[in-house]
């Protein structure tokens, strides 16, 4: 079967590439708005962008609701240029949930989903105190690319729990990361190396 992208039209391309591109990591970014507003948004277009200077990409859709013209996390990195990628761990996953609905632009979004807000190093936006990874970004640039935009973030630090950290390499199981898989969610299964 060949499908053109141009019959299927938007929404069905969107879901046969959310079902075709997996599993996808998700980025739980959080920003600060230029009023001092905490946000926090889940994006599942995600993933690294270069490992010198270490880069992070995430891709912001445009709104579902007619709130504002843009997503709230689009808007504050424009304003600040700042934000930090959170890994969301399985534990996680109802909180996480919590913070990818609507809410109000001035609305605490770390209140909304029950978490607590850390203070960053070296970027005005908070960490996820509660995620095992935190990556502080300072905005390196944004691509509109049709009605998404690329938002490339510079890594500035990495945060990592002590215990994850071992040998230079990332306990992936005790990361236990969350996964995308089109309209569901994934977890490790099994880790192996290959050749098998």
């Amino acid at each position: 079967m060949i499908l053109d992208p141009e019959d299927l039209g938007p929404r069905e391309t969107y879901k046969f590439l959310t079902a075709s591109v997996v599993p996808r990591p998700i980025a739980w970014v959080s920003t600060v708005s230029a009023d001092g507003v905490n946000n926090l948004a889940p994006f599942s277009f995600y993933t690294v962008a270069s490992r010198d200077p270490a880069t992070l990409v995430i891709s912001v859709g445009e709104r579902t609701d007619d709130q504002a013209p843009e997503k709230d996390t689009l808007r504050n990195i424009e304003d600040t240029r700042e934000f930090v990628v959170n890994v969301v761990s399985v534990s996680l996953a109802n909180a996480m949930h919590e913070s990818s609905l609507n809410h109000a632009p001035e609305a605490d979004e770390f209140r909304a989903a029950g978490l607590s807000a850390a203070k960053s190093e070296l970027v005005a936006a908070p960490r996820i105190s509660e995620a095992r990874i935190s990556t502080e970004c300072r905005l390196d640039g944004i691509i509109p690319i049709g009605s998404d935009h690329l938002v490339l973030g510079r890594a500035v630090r990495f945060h990592i729990l002590d215990d994850l950290y071992k040998s230079g390499r990332v306990d992936l199981e005790a990361l236990d990361p969350l996964g995308r898989l089109a309209g569901n969610y994934t977890k490790l299964g099994g880790i192996f190396n290959l050749p098998m």
